[in-house]
């Protein structure tokens, strides 16, 4: 790729980057002054505010990451570097799949409307549940990240690399590790979250549909109130489920290593790696009353000047 293309790339990465990092930033500061004004947050606020916070801090260590492996990649190779990187990176990435897998059920436990005596008892439990469900997810990222910087460490030093698979250079002990560790690994810790995500918009469509057949039969217009609210909702979440699944996709293929800082695409992958923690907080702002009001009224104040 052209120099040209590649300043490009990254100059379009680092507006991503930002323009996430802005409106994260901006869902932790309201919903923090609203926990100060009030002394708690509703359910909903504390996953937000949560998911926030992760996207927040995730999108500067990636950003610090990607571009201190581009212009350093052989202190990053032979330094503490891929192990400091790793460790906070790994973590973050962990707890905000986490946090937007809680965002969905969140979503399907208030707004499906099912009769099945275990969905009525989750949907009245989960709401209770949710400062657990937070801390727990926090657990499952520090167990996640252990294990994920025990395998960086065992490609630094090479004692089990050596053991295993005889002598090898760096980069072939990194692409062995990459294959035969990291990526069942990503697989498994990232596709939990992400089936219970799945699980849950199955659930919310099956609602809809249910509520729309039974709008039908009974002559009544299919705009009403709750169809509405189903219907909003259900774009809302399936917009988030093509971001999720595509940031899922992007971490499982980049484990494989196909797209290294010598390849052409690195920084466009890049941008299709961030693109759910950048793009889906403005859905966020958008589709929550009191975000929206203080992000048209920073706007109108902004117009102001």
């Amino acid at each position: 790729m052209q120099p040209a293309f590649t300043a490009l790339f990254m100059l379009l990465f680092v507006l991503l980057c930002f323009l996430g990092i802005l409106a994260n930033g901006f869902i932790v500061l309201v919903l923090s002054r609203e926990w100060r004004r009030l002394g708690r947050l509703l359910p909903s606020d504390m996953i937000l505010m949560s998911l926030g916070a992760s996207r927040f801090c995730l999108q500067w260590v990636g950003m610090v990451h990607n571009f201190y492996l581009f212009f350093h990649l052989g202190e990053f190779s032979k330094g503490p570097a891929r192990e400091l990187f790793g460790l906070h990176w790994d973590f973050l990435n962990s707890a905000n799949f986490w946090f937007g897998t809680w965002l969905s059920v969140l979503f399907c436990m208030k707004i499906a409307n099912l009769t099945h005596p275990t969905f009525l008892w989750l949907k009245w439990r989960f709401p209770r549940s949710v400062p657990w469900l937070l801390l727990g997810s926090l657990l499952i990222s520090t167990v996640v990240t252990l294990l994920y910087f025990w395998g960086n460490y065992a490609v630094n030093q090479g004692f089990f690399i050596r053991e295993v698979f005889g002598n090898m250079t760096y980069m072939e002990r990194v692409m062995r590790m990459e294959i035969h560790y990291f990526l069942p690994l990503k697989f498994i810790t990232l596709s939990i979250p992400c089936s219970v995500f799945l699980v849950a918009t199955a659930l919310l469509i099956h609602s809809l549909r249910r509520h729309a057949r039974t709008m039908r039969q009974s002559a009544h217009s299919l705009q009403d109130a709750s169809t509405q609210a189903h219907t909003r909702a259900l774009k809302s979440l399936i917009f988030f489920l093509i971001l999720y699944i595509l940031s899922f996709m992007s971490l499982i293929i980049d484990a494989v290593g196909f797209f290294s800082t010598e390849n052409d695409w690195f920084w466009p992958w890049q941008i299709v790696t961030y693109l759910c923690t950048s793009v889906h907080p403005f859905v966020l702002i958008l589709s929550n009353l009191r975000l929206r009001e203080v992000f048209r009224t920073l706007l109108l104040l902004g117009r102001g000047f």
